[in-house]
C-alpha cells in the first residue's frame, strides 16, 4: 500500500476512515511521510522545551480515573494549596536560567475560582516579564476568565481532549466533551494559543485514537502544541492496571499526528520515563518536536534531567531558539552547550 501526502495542507475536514488509513500504513511509510512533513515546516533538529510547574496539587473535584490528583481516588498524594507567586517566580526564573524557553503552571482545579484570579495573573505577569513564554492548565474557564488571562499576557492555555467522544464516558464522568470544546472556545476567542492533545494507552481501541486525533485536528484552529501523553498508571486510581499500549502504535500516533497537524509543535510528554532511548528516538523521527524536562511532570516521574541532555546528544538535537526575545545569543549559547555536553545541570527540573 502506498500513500503521498498532497501537500501537507492544513486541514480541518478529516475523516476516520483517512486516519485510519494512515496508521494502517506500513511503519517505515508512515514514517518517511511524517518526516517529510516535519521537514516542510519545521528545523529537524530543534526541540521546543518547556517545564512544569504543579502550582497546585490534588483535591481535584474531577473524577479523570488517570489523575493521581483526584479527590475520588487515595493514590497517598499529598495535597497542597495553592503556591505563593513569589515561589512561582522563583522557580520560573530558576527554569530560564538553565534553558527553558516556555514555563508551564499547572492547577488540580475543576475550574479557577474567582478569588485566585488576581494571583494567577501576577503569576502570569511576572513570568512574563522574564521573558519566558506562559502556559497554564487551570480546568473549565468561561468566557470571561479567558479574557482576564489573556489580558495579563498569558501565551498558552492547556486543555487536553484526553480520549475521543465515543470513550470518553469511560474515562470521566464530571466533565462533558463539550464542556472541553467549549473552553478551547473561549481560549481561542481570547486571542491565547491553544495547546491541546490526549492520552494513549487508557484501554482505547485504535479507533478511538484515531477519533482523538481527528477531534484536534478538525478544530476550528490546528492547536500550536499538541501533547501526546502515554498513560502513567498509579496504585490508587481506576487505570493502574490497564494493559500496556504497544510501543509502535505508539510511535505510529506521533506520526499520524504529524501528518495532520503540520504546523503544531507535537510534544513527546508524559510517559517518557517508560521509553527506552530508541523509542523516544524513533519519536523525535515520527515528528516529535517538544519536550517537558525535568524529573517531574506535576506529580508523576519523568526522565532524569542529564539523560535528557546526553540523549539530545546522542541524536544531534538541540533547544528550539525564540526568535522574539533579546537574548537569543543565550538560546544559541545553551543550544551549543548541549552539543558540546558541557552543563550537566542544564537540565534539572526548575522544581
Amino acid at each position: 500500500m502506498s500513500f503521498t501526502m498532497p501537500n501537507a495542507e492544513v486541514r480541518h475536514n478529516w475523516t476516520l476512515s483517512q486516519v485510519n488509513a494512515l496508521f494502517a500504513l506500513p511503519f517505515h511509510e508512515l514514517m518517511f511521510q511524517a518526516q517529510l512533513t516535519h521537514r516542510a515546516n519545521f528545523n529537524p533538529r530543534e526541540v521546543q522545551i518547556s517545564t512544569l510547574l504543579s502550582i497546585k496539587t490534588g483535591a481535584c473535584a474531577e473524577d479523570c480515573k488517570y489523575c493521581p490528583q483526584s479527590g475520588h481516588y487515595n493514590t497517598g498524594l499529598e495535597r497542597e494549596r495553592l503556591l505563593e507567586v513569589e515561589k512561582v517566580l522563583t522557580q520560573a526564573k530558576a527554569a530560564k536560567d538553565k534553558g527553558a524557553s516556555r514555563f508551564c503552571m499547572g492547577a488540580a482545579w475543576s475550574n479557577p475560582k474567582q478569588r485566585d484570579m488576581p494571583y494567577i495573573m501576577e503569576m502570569v505577569k511576572g513570568v512574563k516579564a522574564m521573558g519566558l513564554e506562559t502556559c497554564m492548565t487551570l480546568g473549565k474557564l468561561d468566557a470571561g476568565q479567558a479574557q482576564e488571562l489573556a489580558g495579563a499576557g498569558l501565551d498558552y492555555y492547556n486543555h487536553n481532549l484526553d480520549t475521543s467522544p465515543e470513550f470518553y464516558g469511560e474515562i470521566i464522568t464530571t466533565r462533558t466533551y463539550q464542556d472541553r470544546l467549549d473552553t478551547l472556545s473561549h481560549v481561542r476567542d481570547a486571542g491565547m494559543k491553544v495547546c491541546c492533545g490526549g492520552i494513549v494507552g487508557m484501554g482505547e481501541s485504535a479507533n478511538d485514537r484515531s477519533a482523538l486525533l481527528m477531534q484536534i485536528a478538525n478544530l476550528p484552529e490546528h492547536p500550536q502544541s499538541v501533547p501526546i501523553n502515554m498513560l502513567v498508571k498509579v496504585a490508587g486510581t481506576p487505570l493502574e492496571n490497564v494493559e500496556d499500549l504497544d510501543g509502535f502504535e505508539f510511535i505510529r500516533t506521533i506520526a499520524v499526528a504529524r501528518i495532520m497537524l503540520p504546523k503544531s509543535h507535537v510534544r513527546l510528554s508524559a510517559g517518557r520515563s517508560r521509553m527506552n532511548e530508541q523509542m523516544q528516538a524513533l519519536c523525535f523521527m515520527a515528528g516529535a518536536n517538544s519536550i517537558f524536562y525535568g524529573d517531574k511532570l506535576l506529580t508523576t516521574e519523568n526522565p532524569e534531567a542529564d539523560a535528557d541532555m546526553q540523549l539530545f546528544v546522542k541524536l544531534g538535537l538541540v533547544p528550539e531558539q525564540r526568535h522574539d526575545v533579546s537574548d537569543e545569543a543565550y538560546e544559541a549559547a545553551m543550544a551549543d552547550a548541549i552539543k558540546e555536553q558541557n552543563t550537566p545541570s542544564l537540565f534539572h527540573a526548575a522544581s
